[in-house]
């Protein structure tokens, strides 16, 4: 009984360290940058704690667990989202930690070019998985109910978007899921750009 008491105690004291990494990244830098180096290439985000400091701070977790290494983007819909941060390149889901609360009233749009958070029908369900705008998706804003939370935007890396636009993709064949890349795109891993 006292072993699985220290077992269980170990396991809630690395979550709330993974929890807590993302704020020890850069914590007095509202607006760290990131580059997610991709099989298509590099893309560089710049990211708004100003507006999302829980969105942000839960995405730098990821990345400084680098929980979000050779994983795949597995679902994109042409002139809408491309999105990733969920699966292995075997589809086997990653380790997730907590939800985080939803925060898509903080003025950010869904914009062509941004990052936000994906989540299911429940508004504060967002854990690790992401995805950039394809296109101006005004659906996805806030409105009479939640909308999606944008946390960031791409500051180089817009041509590999607008190539994978028109990338094929298919029901997979072992999950079952469709709009999935035919050829796959890795996300190799994603680094903090140092500060200055």
């Amino acid at each position: 009984m006292k072993l699985l008491i220290t077992a269980a105690a170990s396991i809630l004291l690395w979550f709330s360290s993974a929890l807590m990494a993302g704020e020890s990244l850069q914590p007095d830098n509202l607006f760290p940058k990131v580059i997610l180096h991709t099989s298509l290439g590099d893309i560089t985000v710049e990211l708004d704690r100003s507006r999302a400091p829980i969105t942000v701070n839960n995405f730098l977790s990821y990345v400084k667990t680098q929980r979000y290494n050779e994983t795949v983007f597995h679902r994109l819909i042409s002139d809408f989202v491309l999105q990733g941060g969920g699966y292995k390149q075997d589809y086997e889901a990653i380790t997730t930690l907590d939800a985080i609360f939803n925060e898509s009233g903080n003025g950010l749009r869904n914009e062509i070019g941004t990052i936000a958070m994906a989540r299911t029908s429940n508004p504060h369900s967002a854990t690790s998985q992401f995805y950039f705008n394809l296109s101006d998706n005004d659906s996805l804003n806030p409105g009479a109910r939640w909308g999606y939370t944008v946390f960031g935007r791409v500051m180089e890396g817009m041509d590999i978007l607008q190539q994978v636009n028109d990338w094929e993709t298919a029901q997979h064949k072992v999950t079952g899921w469709p709009d999935v890349p035919v050829e796959p795109i890795v996300l190799h891993r994603v680094s903090l750009v140092p500060e200055g």
